[in-house]
């Protein structure tokens, strides 16, 4: 492969052809190069028996490029700072045997107009500490992974529980000087936190490297480097390889509808807009301040998709959540008339987009078929869990924001109100099968004044606790996989603050860690009862009894498993007001017991309406031939489920239920394998 030297001599170098190939940089160019970072970007190299790095980058535009450091005093343009240019490619390269290491560095680019800039390389597997800026040299090969079980057994998710633990790494628990936990201390923290409560996967919001900490991680400029404030990128592989042993999945939100525009990131790379849209109609997101990339140029989708991959292959992600959905899919996004453009046929759809998002999942898909690749997709976009062959979107999750906004309108409405908005309840369930839905109560509902969930709660300071453990058990037994922001499991009382550790101490109040008791008692329930996840995509996996009590506010219906068995009722009333003698229908006559009651004393309730074993009457109600009497404390959530022999004891407690006695797991028939719900697309291995 011939080389270009600083657009002058051409030369040939021998070992060039072992690190970049000509299929590299044809697939690259071709939006389909899905390990671009394989190549791009600092590798450490030996060549002619001499160590180094050998830096390539894409800057098609750029009269020079340079390589800028802290050994140099960043001025990257002398004789053997040049990169060298490999001709009709758009891409730079060159071995610099005196690097190391650990050195901080940048791109000097000469830009077409002849400006000197200095850019952070775009596929920097480490940068510096914020405020700085640079990109740092780092090798994130030789880790020794022992998640190998882990990955051996993950299995489609459809038919399994998933209750995903929703955390800002900053901001969870600091220090005592207010001074972050790196990667390796967190895990000692962490996991036997997400243990002890039960949850089966944590989300991290974006860890890609970004230079404001109040962006959260939604405002990138690193890509491919897991942010510095933590620790290095070894470190970040301790933190997963040890969830991972410890059986706990890692969900990373993931950021490919904008990227930030400060001066050392993405924007105008060479001098052009390189990785965002020429037009800045389709570019600008002014409600953020970002910039939308091109997802026209396949230059651009090989950087995203590679991106994504490198996250699963390095880093051994189980997932991603895909942030903003909604403002990719539409050019008109939080934008008023006449700062979008149409597409080509006159509609507010991003086409470029779409292509895209279907490239990105089908693609994951073929690498990695139990991936979770979930969806923040505000709107009614049709088809987003269909399979791409169907015109579908292709992500296996959505999170079902109808049914937050929903939820949450409805639970902060003061009780007089509620009967007139018990719809707010109802309707979520018509579209609840629509999608393979997951159900958020995420950070972005308990920030910019919206209020904690409990604050978000009417009524007096214990209505306040009845008002969430309500909430919390209506979100568990609705159809959909589980998300929980952190601080909800315990009441943080004021809402999340983005630069200070979550009020652990409320755990010192009797109100507070009671609550914390109900979560982790909730949670296990959860995990332990297959009808509240075995069918959740599936319409016979709920039933109501009852919809259209709003003069009581209580809504009745059943969760079901595969098997009649793990048909579970619940019954929940969301009046500060109790119901002695509250009937519901039932089908199937016999006995049943209370397994779970949001009101009992160990949660922070009164305990005074606690329904034991229970006969049912052959009275007719809500269109079924038998019916139950129950006490209803003031707003609770009560579980019921069939007295079985050997199965439920009618005075135990939430803990020690169990589905099965040992003698029952024996003679149980294994349920024939689900088939996916997704046809893989046949995608080239590159």
């Amino acid at each position: 492969m011939l080389i270009e030297k600083a657009g002058d001599l051409l030369i040939e170098n021998k070992w060039l052809e072992q690190s970049i190939s000509s299929e590299d940089i044809y697939y690259f160019h071709e939006g389909t190069s899905h390990f671009s970072h394989h190549f791009l970007g600092a590798h450490p190299v030996v060549e002619d028996g001499v160590k180094g790095y050998r830096f390539t980058v894409w800057a098609p535009n750029a009269i020079k490029v340079g390589l800028a450091h802290d050994r140099n005093g960043y001025h990257g343009l002398g004789e053997s700072d040049l990169l060298y240019k490999i001709p009709d490619s758009g891409l730079w390269t060159r071995f610099f045997p005196e690097i190391i290491e650990g050195i901080f560095y940048k791109y000097h680019i000469i830009s077409p107009h002849g400006e000197s800039l200095l850019r952070a390389d775009p596929y920097a597997f480490q940068a510096e500490v914020r405020p700085a800026t640079a990109s740092v040299t780092t090798d994130i090969e030789g880790y020794v992974w022992h998640d190998a079980a882990w990955r051996r057994k993950q299995k489609e998710p459809y038919n399994k529980p998933l209750h995903v633990y929703e955390m800002h790494f900053g901001t969870w628990k600091q220090k005592d000087d207010m001074s972050f936990y790196t990667y390796r201390e967190m895990a000692e923290l962490l996991i036997p936190y997400l243990l002890e409560m039960s949850y089966t996967h944590v989300e991290f919001m974006p860890l890609s490297e970004h230079p404001y900490d109040l962006s959260w991680g939604y405002q990138n400029t690193g890509y491919f480097a897991p942010t510095s404030r933590y620790g290095t990128p070894k470190d970040l592989m301790f933190l997963i390889d040890q969830l991972h042993q410890a059986g706990i999945g890692v969900i990373l939100d993931w950021v490919p509808a904008h990227f930030a525009r400060d001066a050392h990131g993405l924007r105008m790379f060479d001098g052009t807009p390189l990785y965002e849209y020429a037009d800045p109609l389709k570019s600008d997101k002014p409600g953020w301040g970002t910039l939308s990339f091109d997802y026209s140029k396949p230059e651009v989708r090989s950087f995203l998709i590679s991106n994504a991959i490198y996250w699963m292959e390095k880093y051994h992600i189980d997932g991603l959540r895909i942030d903003a959905v909604t403002s990719m899919l539409r050019l008109d996004f939080e934008k008023s008339n006449g700062q979008y453009t149409l597409n080509e046929f006159g509609g507010v759809e991003n086409l470029e987009a779409i292509d895209f998002i279907k490239q990105l999942n089908t693609t994951i898909y073929h690498y990695y078929p139990n991936a979770l690749m979930m969806a923040e997709e505000s709107s009614a976009w049709p088809g987003v869990t269909s399979p791409v062959f169907a015109d579908g979107l292709g992500f296996n999750y959505k999170w079902n924001m109808g049914w937050m906004n929903d939820t949450l309108e409805y639970f902060k409405t003061d009780f007089n109100e509620r009967p007139h908005k018990h719809n707010f309840l109802t309707f979520p369930v018509v579209y609840a099968q629509a999608d393979n839905h997951l159900l958020p109560l995420s950070h972005d509902e308990v920030v910019h004044g919206k209020k904690s969930l409990l604050d978000k709660m009417p009524g007096n300071y214990e209505q306040k606790f009845a008002g969430l453990r309500t909430l919390l058990g209506y979100f568990m037994t609705f159809p959909g996989k589980k998300l929980l922001f952190m601080g909800g499991e315990f009441g943080q009382f004021i809402e999340w603050k983005d630069e200070e550790p979550l009020d652990w101490f409320l755990l010192d109040y009797e109100s507070h860690r009671k609550l914390h008791a109900y979560s982790k008692a909730l949670n296990e329930l959860y995990i332990r009862e297959k009808g509240l996840w075995e069918l959740d995509h599936a319409g016979e996996g709920y039933e109501w009894i009852s919809a259209d009590d709003h003069s009581q506010s209580v809504i009745s219906y059943l969760r079901k498993g595969k098997k009649q068995g793990d048909t579970l009722i619940v019954v929940i009333n969301l009046q500060p007001v109790a119901r002695q003698d509250y009937r519901i229908g039932i089908a199937r006559p016999g006995s049943y017991t209370e397994i779970f009651n949001s009101d009992l004393q160990e949660f922070g309730g009164e305990g005074l309406h606690v329904n034991n074993e229970i006969r049912t009457e052959k009275t007719s109600w809500h269109g079924q031939p038998n019916s139950l009497v129950l006490k209803l404390p003031p707003l609770s959530v009560v579980i019921l489920k069939k007295t079985t022999r050997g199965k439920v004891k009618p005075d135990a407690k939430p803990a020690d239920l169990k589905n099965e006695t040992t003698q029952d797991k024996k003679k149980a028939v294994k349920p024939k394998k689900r088939q996916s719900k997704r046809v893989l697309q046949d995608v080239p291995i590159v």
